[in-house]
């Protein structure tokens, strides 16, 4: 640009207006992942939904993938809310606090481990069969988020307890079941309980249909790589912040000088209950199995 040109755009008003652009109120950025798909529930808590679990695409060999977080609101009012390394096999900051916590044999210190104890949840392709919530969502194929207590159902469908229920694979185009995905709120939980699978059947008659359908689904892989999870560092640092001030385990203080970091938007729809005494003991096991590594 000439000193002529740069003479004649030296404008006030052109300054201003880009003051005044950045000084807008900025449209709220939406952090919805477009494939997942949610139930929904009506006013006393109640859900129903009827879906089918898809198998692993092509490349991929377990229809599932499995991520260990922690989810706990810190004593500065900020929360932590982040994927867990123990789900790659590697050292994870929580979890090595929350061994120390456990290893004190003080009770208080064990309720502090319970809190924030690691949670597990599963990701799987799901058609949806029927929604009537939210109808625009049948006929499609979206990834499903869910926890122990419908896994659990689905491994009871593949290795039935009696010896007159056939075993299924839920996640078989033609000998697979539909899922009623049934939800009541109990305690301010959604409760599972009396979900089921259908009879086995197959999900289209014609196979061209059902070819289409699996290569609308999306691949797994990307909930357990690597480079999709935060370094120890850099969780560490988060947990230092979310934790701030003086941190007591037993009878050890240390100080924190780390800066707040700004509170995560956090998802309030209800989660299913993980309160019961199986999974208390199976979390207590993996604090005491740290606390002796």
């Amino acid at each position: 640009m000439s000193l002529e040109s740069l003479k004649r755009s030296n404008s006030l008003d052109k300054l201003l207006g880009e003051v005044q652009k950045e000084n807008a109120p900025q449209e709220k950025k939406s952090y919805k992942d477009e494939r997942l798909w949610k139930p929904e529930v009506d006013k006393s808590g109640n859900g129903y939904a009827v879906i089918r679990f898809l198998p692993a695409v092509e490349g991929e060999d377990m229809p599932w993938a499995k991520v260990w977080n922690h989810a706990f609101q810190g004593p500065t009012g900020q929360w932590y809310i982040e994927n867990s390394l123990t789900t790659l096999g590697q050292k994870d900051p929580v979890s090595e606090m929350n061994s120390a916590y456990w290893n004190t044999g003080i009770e208080s210190d064990k309720e502090i481990a319970r809190k924030q104890k690691r949670k597990l949840q599963y990701f799987s392709n799901i058609y949806v069969v029927s929604d009537s919530k939210h109808p625009e969502n049948e006929g499609k194929v979206f990834l499903f988020r869910y926890g122990k207590k419908i896994f659990d159902k689905i491994m009871a469908a593949m290795q039935p307890e009696f010896e007159d229920e056939t075993p299924i694979n839920p996640f078989d185009f033609w000998e697979g079941a539909n899922f009623k995905l049934k939800i009541r709120k109990v305690a301010g939980y959604w409760n599972y309980d009396s979900s089921d699978f259908e009879k086995s059947s197959a999900l289209f008659e014609d196979d061209a249909k059902i070819e289409e359908i699996w290569k609308t689904a999306y691949p797994l892989a990307e909930f357990t790589a690597a480079s999709n999870f935060k370094s120890y560092e850099e969780l560490k640092t988060r947990l230092d912040a979310v934790l701030s001030g003086s941190v007591t385990v037993g009878n050890v203080t240390e100080q924190i000088q780390e800066e707040p970091i700004a509170e995560p938007v956090v998802d309030t729809t209800p989660v299913e209950s993980t309160s019961t005494k199986e999974e208390d003991e199976d979390s207590m096991a993996y604090f005491e199995k740290l606390a002796k590594a």
